[in-house]
This record gives structure tokens, sequence and C-alpha cells, in this order.
């Protein structure tokens, strides 16, 4: 049951915000260059995934497997995004089998703990920030699919 209230939270929660980023509107004081999938994307995967995604980084030899292939995700789902997986894997709550290890950064700890520090001083939910940023970012690997 808490499964499924955690898929549901993410797709409300996607449903919402997400479409303001993919809309291509510009906001009033930000450029539609802003795009913060990509921007996490780039900062923070691009470095063994690729910069498009094919598990081709330059990093990419430094585990003790290859990154995965993120534009095949759908494909090899029978053609269905895995959107909740792909959240908890670059969360951290999802062991990820193929990174043994967990070669692969808990981004959700990270974002946590800067959250933590920027919000320190403001009324705000830093928690709420984390999930902007795991959402953004899962929705742009989503977007990474061959189609």
């Amino acid at each position: 049951m808490k499964r499924i209230r955690t898929i549901a939270a993410l797709i409300g929660a996607a449903a919402i915000g997400l479409p303001l980023l993919a809309s291509g509107e510009q906001q009033p004081g930000i450029g539609k260059e802003m795009d913060v999938g990509k921007r996490e994307y780039d900062a923070n995967c691009a470095v063994c995934h690729g910069p498009k995604g094919k598990g081709d980084g330059p990093n990419a030899g430094a585990g003790v497997l290859r990154p995965a292939d993120l534009t095949a995700l759908a494909q090899r789902n029978g053609g269905w995004f895995p959107f909740a997986r792909v959240y908890e894997f670059i969360d951290g709550r999802r062991l990820v089998k193929a990174h043994g290890s967990r070669e692969m950064p808990v981004w959700g700890l990270g974002y946590r703990a800067e959250a933590a520090e920027y919000y320190a001083q403001a009324p705000a939910n830093a928690e709420a920030h984390v999930r902007e940023r795991i959402l953004a970012l899962t929705e742009y690997v989503y977007r990474l699919q061959a189609k």
C-alpha cells in the first residue's frame, strides 16, 4: 500500500510541476533555456552515463560495471518508462544491483544535505526542494528515451 501511495504522490507531483518545466513557456524571471532536469543531469550524471545517456561518459570505466544506457529503460521495460523505480534509484532508496556496493551516488542524501544548509535560516521545506530536483532529473531521463 505504501508503494502505491508513493507512486501516486510522484505522479501527482509530476503532473503539477513538470509541465511548467517542459512547456517551453517563459516564466517571469526565467529564460527559456531553464531546464532543471538537464542541468541536474549534466552536473551529476553525464560524467558516467554520458551526455546523451548512452552509458559512455568519461568516467564510465571507473566502476565495476559500465553505467546503464539510460535511453533504453522504457524499451527494456516493455515500452513503459519505470518512473517510480528511476526516481528511487536516483534518490538512493533502492539498491541498484548492477552497481554492486552502490557505486552510483545516493543523490537524495546529497540533495538533502545541500537543502538543509541552504534553508537553515529560511522557513522552507527542504525535502520539497529535494523532491523537485529528483523529479526534474527523473523527467529528464524520461525525455532521453529512444523513440
